[in-house]
This record gives C-alpha cells, structure tokens and sequence, in this order.
C-alpha cells in the first residue's frame, strides 16, 4: 500500500460505534521530541519506545509510537488480523520482510505490511536506529504495548499473548 493510499483509508476510518472517544476537536497533543505522550518510560531491552498518538487521540482510527534502538534485533514474525502496520525509518538502518519480499530501509524510507500478511523486522545495528510506526486501525495494539514494555524485554514468544491482541505469531525474530 502507497503512502497517499494509507493515507486516504485512514482519513475515511470512521469515527463511530467500536471507537474511543477523540481527542476534543481543535485541541492541540503536543508531543515533545524524545518524549513520550503520557510522560512514562517504557523499555524493550534493546530500545525505548515512546507513545506519540494515543489510541484515544484519534478515536481508535489510530496509534502511533517512536522505537529508538541500541542494538541490533526486532520481534518475531507475527500477523495482524485488522491492521495495517506502517514503518517510518528515521535514522539507521532496519530489515523489514513483509510477506515474501524484503527491503531495507533508511532515513526516511517507508513501507506497509498491510493487515493478515505475514511481516518482521529488524534494526541492523551500527549506531543508533529509529523507527516510527503506525497501527491503523489502532485496535489493542497500545495496550499489547503496555503489557510486554513492563518486562523491558522483547516480547514473549507466547502464543496466547500475540492472539490475546488480535496477531498470530508466525516464527521468530530475523537473525541479523
């Protein structure tokens, strides 16, 4: 998917039954660099990642968060049953399989892995690497966030965790 056409879909997201409330209208979330939309520190191991738009920010339509890795590494193959997940490269280099094609990413490279298609990825190491990505619709994805940063560890690869919000673990992390 295009960025213009990510784009449109996620303007036509309706606003309605199944989503949090919104943001008030005109009201302005600043979100400082390097910060995080609520102020909270939450760890990966091998990043930090900060929320930037909160699941209620934009109705559930979507959420949005800033990864900045340390070392090399990313999480297992998995699918979404009803996002589209899109990856911003910001500074470094990232691995990213989505289905059966690979790609690299650079600063300001960009690529979806659309929803039920099979995706990982990986930062390659080499200095600092920062990824912005963006779930649409937001769905559970904030609060599958909040539950495995707590361990500041990649993720578990427990099966029952990923489908608890709405993903199929598929097999492990690229190796790089």
């Amino acid at each position: 998917m295009e960025r213009r056409t990510f784009l449109r879909a996620l303007a036509a997201l309706p606003a309605g039954a199944g989503h949090q409330a919104r943001t008030p209208a005109g009201a302005l979330t600043l979100v400082a660099a390097g910060e995080d939309r609520f102020g909270e520190d939450r760890g990966l191991g091998i990043s930090v990642m900060d929320f930037k738009v909160a699941t209620r920010d934009a109705g559930g339509g979507l959420f949005v968060l800033e990864q900045t890795f340390r070392e090399k590494g990313g999480p297992a193959r998995h699918l979404h049953h009803e996002q589209d997940e899109w990856f911003y490269a910001l500074e470094g280099e990232f691995i990213v399989e989505v289905g059966s094609e690979r790609t690299v990413l650079r600063a300001g490279d960009s690529v979806v892995a659309p929803r039920r298609v099979p995706h990982v990825w990986a930062f390659t190491g080499g200095g600092t690497g920062r990824l912005l990505v963006a779930f649409a619709p937001a769905g559970s994805m904030e609060a599958f966030f909040r539950e495995i940063t707590r361990a500041n560890a990649m993720p578990p690869q427990d099966p029952a965790l990923w489908q608890a919000h709405g993903m199929d673990l598929l097999g492990p992390p690229l190796q790089v």
